[in-house]
């Protein structure tokens, strides 16, 4: 733990996950304030909104934040610059292999941080000098692997000797406790923050993932290799009949997920939007701060309080 609090400079080892079109430097600036360690989301952004954005979280907190980059996205080269540029000291990534930025970001003194879904990619990033890895599983909202965070973990544990920050399926210190039993050094979380007061989502976001249930959740996209967890609704049923027919329409699909998303983030669009959740959203009773969500998973866990070494 000791040595992944040394790589993010926060209090807590929780990270809040990089969720695009929703970790914004409202919430960012939120979760590095109250002691965990916020990360901004490029999602789709170009360079200069992203650095817009490093500007606005660093106007709210003097704390540690870090920057997550989808390497998928036609700015991503921009954004490895711009990064940089405003010093940012950790980057998370996703959608791919960072190995093509590693070198000028270790030279400019940031910590690459990759979201890995197997051992295999956890193996060869560790060799490429990851400096630690997000284990996550399915269980996580948004696009994801096969495995269980409860199998996985404990694979790249077994295979690598970086950190390990287990991710999907945690939103309490019982969540935490397994996941550090599991072998990892910290956490990431994402669900149980869109439950938060500081979370940028539309109040129907909120309150559509505290109603949820454990079944409440269903993954989209596995027939066309990009699935994504969502809270079930009008949307994703329609989106699921469609893969079902012999001839899948794809272009009557991309017209159905189109900007769903921010549909669901900002309109509070609960039909027709892709509510984005993982399974523990069964979890989350209640909308608090997030200095409280993240009180509640660190302090009340066994590891802080010495029940268990």
């Amino acid at each position: 733990m000791s040595e992944l609090l040394e790589i993010l400079g926060s209090k807590y080892p929780i990270l809040q996950g990089g969720m695009a079109n929703i970790a914004t430097h409202q919430l960012v600036a939120a979760v590095s304030s109250a002691g965990g360690f916020g990360i901004l989301a490029s999602g789709g952004w170009d360079a200069e909104r992203v650095r817009d954005e490093i500007r606005k979280t660093r106007e709210l907190t003097d704390k540690p934040f870090g920057v997550n980059v989808m390497l998928m996205s036609p700015h991503a080269k921009a954004i490895s610059d711009m990064v940089i540029e405003e010093n940012i000291k950790v980057v998370t990534t996703g959608a791919g292999n960072p190995g093509i930025y590693l070198e000028k970001w270790h030279k400019a003194g940031i910590k690459v941080i990759p979201v890995v879904p197997s051992v295999a990619l956890a193996k060869r990033l560790e060799r490429n000098g990851a400096d630690a890895l997000i284990v996550e599983g399915t269980e996580a909202g948004g696009h994801i692997g096969e495995s269980t965070t409860f199998t996985l973990v404990p694979q790249v544990r077994d295979a690598v000797k970086i950190p390990v920050i287990a991710a999907g399926g945690i939103a309490d210190s019982r969540g935490f406790d397994a996941a550090l039993m599991l072998g990892a050094n910290g956490v990431q979380i994402g669900t149980v923050l869109l439950a938060s007061h500081e979370c940028p989502v539309h109040e129907n976001y909120k309150k559509r993932v505290v109603k949820a249930k454990d079944t409440d959740t269903v993954v989209t996209g596995r027939g066309t290799g990009a699935p994504v967890r969502v809270i079930k609704n009008k949307m994703s049923r329609k989106y699921l009949e469609l893969t079902k027919e012999k001839e899948i329409d794809l272009e009557e699909m991309e017209k159905l997920t189109l900007g769903s998303l921010s549909r669901a983030v900002y309109d509070g669009d609960m039909d027709g939007g892709s509510i984005m959740a993982g399974q523990s959203a069964g979890l989350v009773k209640e909308i608090r701060t997030c200095k409280e969500i993240l009180d509640d998973i660190y302090l009340n866990s066994k590891h802080y309080r010495g029940l268990v070494k």
